[in-house]
């Protein structure tokens, strides 16, 4: 699996794009970080988005800190989520501002 990191509208999706991937099929899981939110086992979450070719996470941890607990929540439950993703990962990627940064594995085909 490939796991792609980085800020709101900073190019994951077109990154995808560029591996032959569409971001909106069955085999890519975009916005993985939203079933954070719900999902009560992140273990079991990041094992099964694993099967997955590739899996597109929103960074949300940074930035201001809400002052809704919920939202805070969610913003941990977001990130530990992503470190669990890396750690499956073959290849972890942060897209920032268009460009790749491989951060683990090699780059993709």
């Amino acid at each position: 699996m490939i796991f792609i990191t980085g800020p709101l509208f900073a190019g994951k999706k077109q990154y995808v794009r560029t591996l032959g991937l569409d971001p909106d099929s069955p085999e890519v899981a975009c916005g993985a970080q939203e079933l954070a939110r719900t999902q009560k086992d992140l273990e079991a979450l990041a094992d099964g988005l694993a099967q997955k070719r590739a899996v597109i996470c929103t960074e949300v941890g940074g930035g201001i800190v809400p002052m809704d607990r919920e939202e805070r929540l969610f913003r941990e439950r977001a990130g530990r989520l992503s470190v669990l993703l890396a750690q499956r990962a073959e290849t972890v990627v942060r897209v920032w501002c268009g460009l790749p940064e491989i951060l683990k594995g090699e780059p993709p085909c």
